[in-house]
């Protein structure tokens, strides 16, 4: 078990451990869920994942470069 403090706009840090065991690469895209009071995050494998198959490219547009300016502050 990790431990990360969640910063003033609800921002936090996975940490290179976990990054590392997942093989979690910048532009991945995560899933969260809560469970019985359990956040669960989990990395989503397009070719594998009935949630990214089912909205086909539509998220190629969230991780691009010129993007991030806009969705840093959210």
């Amino acid at each position: 078990m990790r431990l990360v403090r969640v910063g003033s706009r609800g921002r936090t840090t996975i940490p290179k451990r976990i990054r590392e065991a997942l093989d979690l690469l910048e532009g991945d895209v995560i899933a969260f869920n809560v469970e019985n009071a359990n956040l669960l995050v989990r990395k989503l494998i397009p070719e594998h994942d009935e949630i990214l198959t089912g909205v086909g490219g539509s998220f190629c547009e969230w991780v691009s470069p010129e993007d991030e300016p806009a969705w840093r502050d959210l």
